[in-house]
């Protein structure tokens, strides 16, 4: 999975195409100094979403709308993914401050704080947070539909789910945990939005929260999201910064607990492995119409970076 070509290419060219109209604003202003500092942080916000990246969450959103009978490529899918992915790349921002992991290499290229100023890049995240909400609000699916949508991503987004789980990230700084603990975390700091990416989607299709569709789903959704965590430790300490495009072995050197450091690199492997079958599992009701989600999972249990 090259980051050049990338995973379904024929969904990611009209994502990519409709995240650059949607943070090229015409900016209209009376006052040309606003406009100057309102342009700076437009070019900010491009810099943390555009610069980059695999596109997991908006893609995997369009893979469960697909699977549920909806359009992918439809305005409505196309606004909800980029609605995830400006949700994960404020994260991102927010996650690379010097304040929180401290990096300065995100996708090959300076973080946010580095090519402008930390101001900018809390700013940049805040700004990308509330125009995720924005963009699901005002995606053209019905308000019974949007309420539940709404709700997955508020979940995925704050104490329940990013927040808590960067909170206890830091706090666990130099300190062992259990499996159990470790996986706790992350389901809250890396499988929440990837949860919500794929309940989101779903909920653009006919079946509502409360069916097996949307179950199944679900379940899919948590399992590959922990199998991802376990990939990208295995990564980090096994792989270098130019194929990662950030700061390779920093968990090791922030002595952060990872699976890598509780199982070792094997076990690692196979568990990786286990989740990914168990994850395919979950859509064994599905036929062809989930396809492009089996075809994500198993990129994102190979991936080199």
């Amino acid at each position: 999975m090259t980051q050049e070509g990338g995973l379904l290419p024929q969904w990611r060219a009209p994502l990519e195409s409709r995240l650059l109209l949607l943070l090229s604003p015409e900016i209209s202003t009376r006052c040309e100094a606003s406009k100057l500092h309102l342009s700076r942080l437009w070019a900010a916000m491009r810099h943390g979403v555009l610069n980059g990246g695999k596109r997991v969450r908006g893609l995997l959103l369009m893979g469960a709308a697909r699977a549920t009978g909806a359009d992918p490529l439809s305005q409505t899918s196309l606004d909800l993914a980029c609605a995830l992915e400006c949700v994960h790349a404020f994260s991102l921002v927010h996650d690379d401050l010097p304040c929180m992991d401290d990096d300065a290499l995100r996708r090959g290229q300076p973080t946010v704080h580095v090519a402008f100023d930390e101001a900018t890049a809390l700013l940049v995240g805040d700004a990308l947070q509330t125009l995720g909400f924005e963009l699901v609000t005002s995606c053209g699916a019905p308000p019974e539909r949007c309420l539940p949508m709404v709700r997955s991503l508020a979940q995925a987004t704050g104490a329940t789910g990013m927040a808590g789980g960067q909170a206890v990230d830091i706090g666990v700084v130099g300190q062992t945990m259990t499996q159990a603990e470790l996986e706790d975390m992350h389901r809250l700091k890396t499988g929440a939005l990837i949860r919500a990416a794929v309940q989101i989607g779903a909920l653009a299709g006919p079946h509502g929260p409360d069916s097996q569709a949307f179950g199944a789903l679900t379940r899919f959704a948590e399992l590959l999201g922990l199998a991802f965590q376990v990939v990208d430790d295995i990564l980090d300490a096994q792989s270098d910064t130019q194929t990662l495009g950030k700061t390779a072995g920093k968990d090791r050197e922030s002595g952060k607990p990872t699976f890598i450091s509780l199982l070792g690199p094997v076990a690692s492997r196979d568990y990786a492995a286990q989740l990914h079958v168990q994850a395919l599992a979950a859509l064994e009701t599905f036929g062809a119409e989930a396809d492009p989600l089996r075809e994500i999972a198993h990129a994102l249990t190979r991936r080199a970076h």
